[in-house]
């Protein structure tokens, strides 16, 4: 069997010299989207982007960088500020980002599994054949149809509910229903109602719907490609579908029953609904901490205990290689089999009926680590500047930090220096995990020699 070489087409190799630029493939991560900020920077300070006056530097430069990161924290309301070519330029913005960081994730996802398990390279090459720049074409283009598909049945829904139960115009229903479904399935928390969607705390088909959105946007392109392929064959999961898919039912369903319980008799919140409303509410609640900063209650009236729980939850976040943010399910989920593991005495770390590298563990303990680092020393810096309480600082800086984008109702009284800390906190929140998860993937160095093992005292 002859076996031949496809030639590079010039599109081909001007790419391949454009990534040759570049030490390592997640400084592309980081180069795009500081354009992609920059550019909308630039257009949100036009003053056709705006109603009345024109956006300061910081109000452009936060939105843009909350609408690339695709998180949704505000300093000013998204509606009666923005015009429409603001908002449609909010909308594009989060739109990009969310395409992209799905994109940049599956493809790392596709070059670090080469160095994993034979059956997720069986499973990627026999989807993507792996490693040509075709292939990468091919991943995109997989991953941009099954994102607008989404993105169009969310908006369909939307759209009639608005239109049949509000009566809405057809025009501006349509709108609300584009709009909120690249911001729902993209995990941005950008609404066109003052409140988020609280008219809707009582409305299953919206509220339902945009959950929808946002837990299928958070699962990841490769996790929702293999459940598409095996869905009724759990026993044939990837380890990464396994972990993805327990470990949201898991934290969704231990949210809900937390939030409900501490917010059942919240006068501003659960209070006023009946049982099967509050029992929505809680659920919605806890779906949007999973990274999405969309939100049916007033965030600012939860109990303390409320906003403890979704501090926890949005640190955690959603799936890897998904629009979601935080340290994503896989990280808690291997760290949790770490510590399942030492508690048995066990000298590997099992999952199922598969092994979990020590690389992989190292990583996960790096990126949570340094996870905690930054949003310690962000509250920290933020409760000094501003004289806030912990409750509101801590979690307003872990929304920012997991691009969730709920928000305690501080940002827009904080100083511009913090303002632009949390606009700095949402940037580094997105493109790092995904870029030091990436990069210490990436760069595995085999040491050819040992040096002498010696016992250190912990705990």
């Amino acid at each position: 069997m002859k076996h031949s070489m496809t030639p590079l087409t010039g599109r081909t190799r001007l790419t391949a010299a454009f990534l040759n630029r570049f030490h390592h493939p997640a400084q592309v991560v980081v180069t795009a989207f500081g354009l992609m900020i920059l550019l909308g920077t630039i257009l949100l300070l036009q003053p056709i982007a705006t109603t009345g006056r024109a956006a300061t530097l910081t109000e452009a430069l936060f939105t843009a960088t909350s609408a690339v990161t695709v998180t949704g924290l505000a300093l000013v309301d998204t509606n009666s500020h923005w015009s429409v070519f603001g908002e449609v330029v909010i909308a594009g913005l989060v739109q990009v980002g969310g395409l992209g960081i799905m994109t940049f994730a599956t493809i790392f996802a596709i070059l670090i599994g080469k160095r994993v398990g034979l059956r997720f390279r069986l499973l990627a090459q026999a989807e993507t054949s792996m490693l040509s720049m075709a292939d990468v074409r091919n991943v995109a283009r997989r991953v941009v149809v099954f994102s607008l598909v989404c993105e169009a049945v969310v908006a369909a829904v939307l759209a009639g509910r608005f239109m049949i139960a509000y009566g809405t115009q057809p025009g501006q229903a349509v709108y609300y229903g584009v709009f909120h479904a690249i911001s729902a399935f993209n995990h941005a928390g950008f609404a066109l109602w003052p409140d988020g969607l609280s008219r809707f705390v009582g409305d299953p088909w919206v509220s339902l719907t945009v959950a929808a959105a946002v837990i299928v946007g958070g699962l990841g392109f490769p996790v929702v490609f293999e459940l598409r392929r095996n869905w009724l064959h759990p026993s044939r999961w990837t380890i990464l579908t396994k972990l993805t898919v327990g470990m949201s039912v898991v934290l969704l369903t231990a949210g809900t029953l937390l939030l409900l319980i501490t917010e059942w008799h919240n006068p501003k919140t659960f209070g006023p609904l009946d049982e099967p409303g509050k029992l929505l509410a809680a659920f919605f609640a806890s779906t949007m901490t999973r990274s999405c900063g969309l939100n049916t209650v007033d965030i600012a009236a939860m109990d303390a205990s409320s906003l403890f729980v979704s501090d926890v939850l949005m640190f955690i976040g959603g799936g890897s290689a998904s629009t979601a943010g935080g340290i994503k399910v896989t990280t808690f989920g291997v760290l949790a089999f770490v510590i399942w593991a030492e508690l048995r005495g066990e000298p590997k770390v099992n999952i199922g009926s598969r092994r979990v590298p020590d690389a992989t563990q190292r990583q996960a303990i790096a990126i949570s680590l340094v996870s905690v680092a930054l949003v310690a020393l962000a509250t920290y810096v933020l409760m000094t500047m501003s004289g806030l309480g912990l409750d509101k600082v801590l979690f307003e800086v872990i929304s920012a930090f997991s691009t969730t984008g709920l928000s305690a109702g501080i940002s827009p009284e904080l100083h511009p220096v913090g303002q632009l800390l949390l606009a700095l906190l949402m940037f580094i929140g997105r493109t790092g995990p995904l870029t030091l998860g990436s990069a210490l993937a990436l760069k595995e160095h085999t040491r050819h020699y040992e040096l002498p093992e010696e016992r250190v005292i912990v705990g």
